[in-house]
């Protein structure tokens, strides 16, 4: 299959060590030729062991060392747009793990960037696009047999959040794979969104707003709601309806492993991300280092990752103001396709 394809991973933390994991025992075809975070000690954890890869503090530096060919982002949010600039300057593909950019602004850059060199390098890191249980209601929805599409529900659950978790990062960080799957399931882009605010869980950090119930519109007039519980106590639990004219799917409910014991059944809940789409994540991975090593860029691209941003930005005005807020595009570029393809 010829050269193994270098890639420099951006951010070290607990989803860019999984990602050093994956791409060194996964996936093949792949291998880690350099990795940077800004605890240089964290990034030496991460590359411990691997033979060949170069470590930095610099993201930039990362970019030009040798052997790398493509990148990988794992670092936080708001360090995505330099990090993207560069290797688009670079001529270098990327997978960024979502948000693309955290700000819609930021975002239109990127794309505005990609756009002038007249062809896509980056991938954005939406990998429920990758799960299996997805991809089913996906291929249902696009064959047409249940109808038209009226409703989407879905249900967004954490165990608890991390410190420091705002109320807007509800919708710009949880909410934003709600966002990028109901724009692919449905193949429509979303035009308006309102937030509705129960009385917070007594579960909640003081000043969190938890839960949420984000509506969204649709420009042929589907509705889609997310109730969003990020401190819910007892599982991370993902879970999606689709209600069309002809019937109605959902996704979600089996993805567990029964354990029996002399002292009855339980059923396991997952705890996190990493767990629940485990499988998602390496199909993504996978997929993007085949296409890469053809020359090609698939998945989900700039664009999805612009409209994920200024859908998010939007709900964050509705949680802040208590207002439905229109969703107003840019123009988008010949580059980008429509939502579901």
């Amino acid at each position: 299959m010829g050269e193994l394809l270098g890639v420099a991973v951006l951010g070290a933390g607990h989803m860019g060590a999984d990602h050093i994991r994956r791409l060194d025992r996964v996936v093949s075809g792949a291998r880690v030729a350099a990795v940077a975070d800004p605890d240089l000690a964290r990034a030496e954890a991460a590359a411990a062991g691997l033979a060949g890869v170069t470590v930095h503090t610099d993201p930039l530096a990362a970019l030009d060392a040798p052997g790398v060919a493509a990148v990988l982002i794992a670092s936080p949010g708001p360090a995505h747009e330099e990090a993207l600039l560069g290797a688009f300057a670079r001529r270098l593909p990327v997978l960024c793990e979502k948000p693309m950019v955290p700000d819609s602004a930021g975002a239109l850059r990127v794309v505005e960037a990609e756009a002038a060199l007249g062809r896509r390098l980056a991938q954005i890191g939406f990998m429920r696009r990758y799960d299996a249980e997805y991809l089913r209601l996906k291929a249902l929805l696009d064959g047409g047999g249940l109808g038209r599409p009226l409703m989407l529900h879905c249900t967004h659950r954490n165990v608890s959040s991390p410190g420091g978790f705002t109320s807007a990062m509800l919708i710009n960080s949880s909410v934003s794979h709600e966002i990028d799957a109901a724009r692919w399931l449905l193949r429509q882009e979303l035009t308006a969104v309102t937030v509705l605010r129960p009385t917070p869980s007594s579960r909640a950090p003081e000043g969190l707003l938890d839960p949420q119930f984000v509506l969204f519109e649709t420009e042929s007039g589907a509705l889609v709601d997310v109730e969003v519980f990020v401190n819910c106590g007892f599982g991370y639990q993902v879970r999606c309806e689709a209600v069309c004219e002809a019937g109605s799917a959902r996704i979600g409910e089996a993805h567990t492993m029964v354990v029996t014991t002399a002292d009855g059944a339980r059923e396991e809940v997952a705890r996190d991300y990493l767990v629940r789409f485990a499988d998602a994540y390496d199909r993504e991975v996978r997929a993007w280092v085949d296409a890469t090593r053809r020359g090609e860029v698939t998945g989900p691209g700039a664009w999805d990752g612009y409209a994920a941003s200024l859908v998010a930005e939007a709900g964050v005005r509705s949680l802040e103001t208590g207002t439905r807020v229109p969703v107003e595009p840019a123009p988008r570029p010949d580059l980008y396709a429509r939502p579901g393809h």
